[in-house]
């Protein structure tokens, strides 16, 4: 077994996301399957489907942490994300200006 510090250094931006969005579409799509309406089930098939891109992801991090290494991985994620984080600003400077 790895110790504990090799798996906190193997952590990433993704990962960590990923799991958290999992746990909670998991949590939110349980909570509309067993409600009464049929349109709330409807609802948690689609939350499970939007977790399929997730996986995916998290599948694609993985493979890029064994490839490259966390810490190059982890300045690419954070690339991405601050570059994502632009654009919604940047979008919602726009939107506010109309």
């Amino acid at each position: 077994m790895e110790t504990a510090s090799k798996m906190v250094s193997k952590l990433t931006l993704f990962l960590i996301l990923g799991i958290l969005s999992l746990l909670v579409g998991l949590f939110f799509s349980y909570t509309a399957f067993t409600s009464v309406s049929a349109a709330d089930g409807l609802a948690g098939m689609y939350i499970l489907l939007g977790l399929i891109p997730v996986v995916l992801i998290i599948i694609a991090d993985r493979i890029c942490v064994w490839k490259f290494g966390a810490r190059k991985v982890n300045k690419v994620q954070f690339y991405i994300a601050g570059t994502f984080i632009l654009l919604f600003i940047l979008n919602w400077i726009r939107l506010q200006t109309q």
